[in-house]
C-alpha cells in the first residue's frame, strides 16, 4: 500500500473517531509518530484533545519539542499531566532514584507511578484514545489492529498508524516539515524517559534503545499492555 493510500486510511480513521467516540484524545509522547497525529489533528481541525504524560525524568530535547509544539499548533493545546509527588517520593526514598535499573518489578512499579496513574487520569471520561503505535515497532505490538476495545480504562483505543512503517513516518514529516525530537538525529527511534533510552546502532531493533537492560518481550512500560482481556478488532 503507498503512503497516499495509507494516509488517506489515517485521515478516515481520525474524523472516524472524532465523529462517533467524542470526546476521544490523542496521547503524546513527543515521538515521532505522534508527531504525525498532532499535525493531521490539527491540520483536518479535528475536535480531538492532546495529553502529554510528563514522568519528571524526560530529556531536555522532550521539553524544548513540547514547548515548540505548543508554539507551532495554538489550537491544539498539549495538556500535560504529572505523577503523583507523595507516590514518586514514596518510591524513590524506599528503592532509590535509579531502582529501575534493579529488577524488571522495580522499573514496572516506576512506569506505574510515573504513567499508568496519571494515564488513568486523562482518560477519566473520556470514550476513547489514540496512540502512534505501528505493527513493525516490537515483538510486543505484532498482533495490533488499528482499533480494540480497551477494558483496563473501559473506552475505545485507536492506532491509526498501525500499517504505518518507519520510512512512512518520516516521508510524511519531512513532506509537511512537521517539528520532531532532535535526538531521532542522534539515533534515538524511540524516546521515553531519559535514563531508561538510549541510542541504537546499525541493524538493531528500532526498540533496542528503550530498557536495553531487559529482554524484549518485557519492553512496554504497561500503557500498552493488557492487564485483562480486551476485544481485538482487526480491520
Amino acid at each position: 500500500m503507498t503512503l497516499e493510500a495509507k494516509l488517506a486510511q489515517t485521515e478516515a480513521l481520525l474524523q472516524e473517531i472524532a465523529r462517533d467516540h467524542a470526546p476521544a484524545v490523542l496521547a503524546n509522547s513527543f515521538g515521532a509518530e505522534d508527531m504525525v497525529l498532532t499535525d493531521l489533528i490539527a491540520r483536518l481541525q479535528l475536535p480531538i484533545g492532546i495529553f502529554s504524560l510528563d514522568t519528571g525524568r524526560l530529556p531536555a530535547e522532550t521539553y524544548t519539542l513540547m514547548q515548540q509544539v505548543r508554539e507551532r499548533y495554538p489550537a491544539n493545546p498539549v495538556q500535560v499531566y504529572f505523577p503523583n509527588t507523595a507516590a514518586v517520593e514514596s518510591f524513590v526514598n524506599e528503592f532509590g532514584i535509579n531502582a529501575f535499573y534493579d529488577s524488571v518489578d522495580n522499573r514496572k512499579s516506576c512506569c506505574h507511578i510515573r504513567k499508568i496513574e496519571p494515564l488513568k487520569r486523562a482518560l477519566a471520561g473520556k470514550k476513547a484514545w489514540i496512540t502512534g503505535l505501528r505493527r513493525e515497532q516490537s515483538p510486543t505490538r505484532q498482533d495490533l489492529g488499528d482499533r480494540e476495545f480497551d477494558a483496563d480504562n473501559g473506552l475505545m483505543k485507536f492506532n491509526p498508524l498501525i500499517e504505518w512503517s518507519e520510512k512512512d513516518v518520516w516521508a510524511y514529516i519531512r513532506e509537511n516539515q512537521v517539528p520532531y525530537n532532535e535526538l531521532h538525529d542522534r539515533h534515538y527511534p524511540s524516546i521515553g524517559c531519559a535514563p531508561c533510552t538510549r541510542a541504537i546502532s546499525v541493524g538493531e531493533d528500532i526498540r533496542a534503545g528503550r530498557w536495553w537492560w531487559e529482554n524484549p518481550e518485557n519492553k512496554e512500560c504497561g500503557l500498552h499492555v493488557k492487564q485483562s482481556a480486551v476485544s481485538i478488532i482487526k480491520r
